[in-house]
């Protein structure tokens, strides 16, 4: 095949002019060096300088679209000015499909009229049941937290407590600055826990052996993890009830009979300071679970001053 000679070279490539039509030819890049089709034999070069993008074709010359843009190469153009204040919408921070609780303290619970009489199988609370280790929190936690009508979560201090493996400060070996600072641990774990849950409307429960003798670290504590709007609630059978039911435990949830007695005679400070007390020494997990709604219903319309 011939090829015209003395045709126009097209413009070379100076630094800082841009985008030219020569430099993105398909002609000007085709394999071999053949250069494009209007300086094949047959056709009249156009004369003078290279059109700019977007002029109209050469008359008398098939219109040559386009070549397609290389990958990540915008051509130029008109740029749209964005005012730098613009800022597009973000979506909200979320985790998961649960909204996060904006940290602050739980409230009370609204107390219903004076004629109406609350209902606390239907209420969203917070309890927290006290009592010493064999009076039967956890499974009145368990047991009241399955059967509510609204949701409800049972959060275990023990539980959570257990959670380290590794360097575990078991009470039982001794009472030392490792296991204050993993109770401490988790009682503020278990705050956050139930401040979650309230903020998406769940009911909780949590159970802990809080002395009346450490007000700092008991109810205060659980009132700064969880706020005012918390209800406690003390579970407190009698010393041979609770000998009796500690002996069935097994690992180191159970306790000496020494330490069962001393840790009984502290939670009878509890009397006297106002809170509910529920005696269950002759009560099964059902029956002290609807004792339990009766404190709780008495409580949310006149809650105990802690």
């Amino acid at each position: 095949m011939q090829h015209a000679v003395g045709s126009p070279l097209p413009p070379p490539h100076q630094s800082g002019h841009g985008w030219t039509p020569a430099a993105h030819d398909p002609g000007a890049h085709h394999p071999g060096g053949h250069p494009g089709p209007a300086a094949h034999q047959g056709q009249v070069p156009h004369q003078g300088p290279a059109p700019h993008q977007g002029s109209a074709p050469h008359q008398g010359s098939a219109p040559v679209p386009p070549p397609p843009p290389a990958p990540g190469f915008a051509p130029p153009g008109p740029v749209p000015h964005t005012p730098h204040h613009v800022q597009a919408p973000q979506a909200p921070e979320t985790t998961g499909h649960v909204p996060l609780p904006p940290g602050g303290p739980v409230g009370m619970p609204s107390a219903p009229p004076a004629a109406a009489v609350p209902d606390a199988s239907t209420t969203t609370i917070a309890v927290l049941l006290i009592g010493p280790a064999g009076a039967g929190k956890t499974s009145v936690a368990k047991y009241w937290a399955d059967h509510r009508r609204v949701p409800t979560a049972h959060i275990s201090l023990d539980d959570v407590r257990e959670w380290v493996r590794s360097g575990f400060a078991d009470p039982q070996s001794g009472w030392n600055d490792n296991s204050e600072a993993q109770y401490r641990l988790a009682r503020r774990t278990c705050g956050f826990a139930a401040r979650n849950f309230l903020a998406n409307g769940i009911s909780c429960i949590l159970d802990d052996a809080v002395f009346p003798d450490r007000p700092v670290v008991g109810l205060g504590g659980w009132k700064r993890h969880v706020g005012p709007g918390l209800l406690p609630v003390v579970l407190l059978p009698g010393l041979e009830i609770v000998l009796e039911r500690n002996a069935e435990r097994a690992g180191n949830r159970r306790l000496t009979d020494e330490e069962v007695a001393r840790i009984h005679g502290r939670m009878a400070g509890w009397y006297g300071s106002g809170l509910p007390i529920i005696d269950n020494s002759q009560l099964d997990v059902p029956q002290t679970a609807r004792v339990l709604d009766d404190v709780l219903a008495r409580s949310i319309a006149s809650p105990p001053s802690w």
